[in-house]
């Protein structure tokens, strides 16, 4: 090759964008007019690339089809560029088509195969393969960890190592490939196996093996063994402490983890981000922020991952002024494309009581990923907008266990507990895995039609999958029993179970409450309040409706204050529905309507009525007509307002304004509603 040809070869190397096409262009037709084209074979070479390389896939095949001569080169330059421009059909036909493939038309098809997630055709061919050699085995190995598929990875790790002739072709990256897919598996023992290969072979431990054995013995809580390995490096890089911080955070071994976080000066990014979701995690989420306003002054820039935590926080602390101001952060970082900060991002303002915020937030988003969906169907639900939960489950390309379990929960959360049913069935039909989250809404599901066969069904298969004990469920059939109305067998349940959080007591709280056993109900919160645990929102609608169902005026005063001033919890308009019906039972009227127009919510109709029904009780009939009036006023065609204002007005002996009251009604074509049982049913 002349020097010409040299520096025109030279040149065609630098043309590798889509920007450089043009020039790229006119040197093919050069070398064409001096005939170099079908002659040189390696400038011909060199074409193909530079049109792979500028994305000009057609004008590349145009020519390989043209080419008199071809040779290895030729057919993986085609191969090589198909994969990397996704065309992974017509890589694999050139590949079948090759008439002599060598070592690296395998590699490079098995490996690219393998990163595009073909992983049944990238074992395929592994398996054809003639000579295996290391590349290959590692890129299969690696393709299955990437993918979620870490058994896989193990098994053929296992089928590598169990061949003599094999065993050799591993090497280091292979073998940390596999520590890394037993700590995703949580397989120790296995883990353990292959550190005990690497010792006895006489390997020299890199930062790379190193990093991956600590993270193996992080993440399985084997932490003696960690910090031997860390001992071992003379300097442990970042991945190796950020696994040994998350190692102690799982332990909730939070000064060790500190320990580690500040042995070492200038922490990097994945550091800090290690710390504050050891933070998050143990459920101290104030001590995340402190954390991360520290790595703000101490000028750390952060990245996706750093947000995706601290959002984790404010979801936990439930702070709105939180959220927003860390998505003013996240806008000015330019990451709100990130689909796992828009996730944290619809998660925090749904759980901090601003789901119309995080509703707007993802119909604004770009890209959505499968736990962004699974969040926004939760976060719909939540709002009562199930017809939108239901349209995203409907709409989604994949679904996992996750989707199927928050859309039977929404949907029974949301007076849906039919299409709830309906649904499980269709998951049992698709044969798909069941958790204890799937069975455990659907028990609520059947608690909420009161249908104790089919609650007992589903049971029946708890059973079978060996769940009975689990507390979640457990605190399901708590739940489900005292809605059938069978308080003593919620009672066993609870009696036998082990009671780690206040979600379980409040579910008997409202069995109790719900069956009229108001006495039982504030014996058990007593009981709960000695156990050292603290009373939630959820806790005091369920002491409330006790002291309500007991008539316990002076009880249900003292609870409502301690709420508000001893737990500092604001009474939401179920506990002033509550406190409300109890003054009016109770004939402390002007104390309940006082309560009404003092409260930060507006009274809807039914808490009206319950005054409306004490004025009747106790004789109240200028009250009663007041209220009346103000019932129909918000609720047009409220029979029982009618009803009851007709009948103050007879026993008054206004008997005109009586009937004039049923002239409205019929009027307005207000129907009485007719009365039944479920004997009727």
């Amino acid at each position: 090759m002349d020097v010409s040809l040299q520096s025109l070869a030279r040149l065609l190397q630098s043309c590798n964008t889509h920007h450089s096409i043009h020039h790229g262009k006119q040197l093919h037709l050069l070398f064409l007019k001096k005939g170099f084209v079908n002659s040189t074979l390696s400038i011909a070479n060199r074409l193909l690339q530079m049109y792979m390389r500028c994305g000009h896939a057609t004008d590349a095949l145009r020519m390989f089809d043209e080419m008199p001569h071809r040779n290895c080169f030729s057919w993986n330059t085609m191969i090589e560029g198909y994969l990397k421009s996704g065309n992974d059909g017509k890589s694999l036909e050139l590949f079948n088509s090759m008439p002599d493939k060598d070592d690296f038309s395998w590699n490079v098809v098995i490996s690219g195969l393998a990163k595009a997630g073909e992983l049944e055709t990238a074992r395929n061919l592994f398996n054809d393969m003639p000579r295996k050699n290391a590349i290959a085995w590692n890129s299969v190995i690696h393709g299955y960890v990437r993918n979620g598929c870490a058994m896989e990875a193990v098994k053929l790790f296992k089928e590598l190592y169990s061949d003599p002739l094999e065993r050799c072709r591993g090497d280091m990256f292979i073998l940390a490939t596999i520590v890394r897919a037993c700590a995703d598996l949580a397989a120790l023992e296995w883990g353990k196996q292959v550190h005990s290969f690497m010792l006895t072979s006489g390997l020299e431990f890199d930062s790379v093996l190193c990093s991956s054995l600590v993270n193996l013995y992080g993440k399985c809580g084997e932490l003696v063994s960690a910090n031997h390995v860390l001992n071992t490096m003379k300097e442990p890089d970042d991945l190796s402490l950020s696994a040994l911080i998350w190692g102690y955070a799982n332990c909730g071994r939070m000064n060790d983890a500190r320990r580690i976080f500040y042995s070492k000066s200038n922490q990097c990014v994945m550091l800090w981000n290690s710390m504050i979701s050891a933070y998050v995690s143990n459920n101290v989420e104030m001590e995340a922020f402190v954390l991360f306003n520290k790595m703000r002054r101490n000028r750390v820039q952060e990245d996706s991952s750093t947000f995706a935590n601290i959002l984790s926080a404010c979801s936990g602390l439930g702070i709105s002024e939180c959220c927003e101001q860390l998505h003013s952060q996240v806008c000015k970082a330019g990451v709100t494309d990130d689909v796992i900060v828009a996730s944290a991002l619809v998660d925090a303002y749904s759980k901090c009581g601003r789901p119309n915020d995080s509703c707007k937030l993802f119909t604004e988003l770009r890209v959505h990923d499968m736990i962004l969906l699974n969040t926004m169907i939760t976060t719909y639900s939540s709002c009562g907008r199930i017809e939108d939960a239901k349209l995203i489950f409907n709409t989604m390309p994949n679904r996992s266990l996750i989707s199927w379990n928050s859309m039977i929960m929404g949907l029974s959360q949301n007076g849906c507990p039919i299409e709830a049913l309906d649904l499980f069935c269709k998951m049992n039909k698709l044969d798909l895995g069941m958790d204890k989250f799937s069975l455990a809404s659907v028990i609520s599901a059947c608690g909420s039609i009161s249908s104790i066969e089919l609650g007992e069904q589903v049971l029946a298969r708890v059973i079978v999958v060996g769940l009975e004990s689990d507390q979640i469920i457990t605190t399901s059939l708590i739940d489900f029993y005292c809605k059938c109305g069978f308080p003593e067998i919620g009672q066993k349940l609870f009696d036998a179970m082990m009671k780690f959080d206040v979600v379980s007591w409040n579910s008997m709280l409202m069995g109790y409450a719900t069956n009229g056993k108001g006495y039982e109900a504030l014996a058990l919160f007593n009981e709960m309040k000695n156990a050292g645990l603290t009373p939630t929102n959820i806790t005091f609608t369920a002491v409330l409706s006790a002291c309500d169902h007991c008539g316990l005026v002076d009880e249900g005063r003292k609870w409502f204050d301690a709420m508000k001033w001893e737990y500092r919890i604001d009474p939401e308009i179920e506990h002033y529905s509550c406190l409300v019906d109890l003054f009016a039972r109770a004939g402390c009227l002007e104390e309940a309507v006082n309560l009404i127009e003092e409260m930060p919510f507006q009274a809807d109709s039914s808490m009206w009525s319950s005054i409306l029904r004490g004025c009747m009780v106790h004789g109240d009939k200028n009250l009663g007509k007041k209220v009346a009036t103000r019932i129909i006023e918000l609720d047009p065609v409220n029979s029982g307002a009618y009803v009851q204002l007709s009948n103050i007005f007879a026993t008054s002996g206004e008997w005109e304004r009586s009937s004039s009251i049923r002239n409205a009604m019929r009027e307005k074509q207000v129907q009485k509603n007719p009365g039944c049982s479920w004997a009727d049913l």
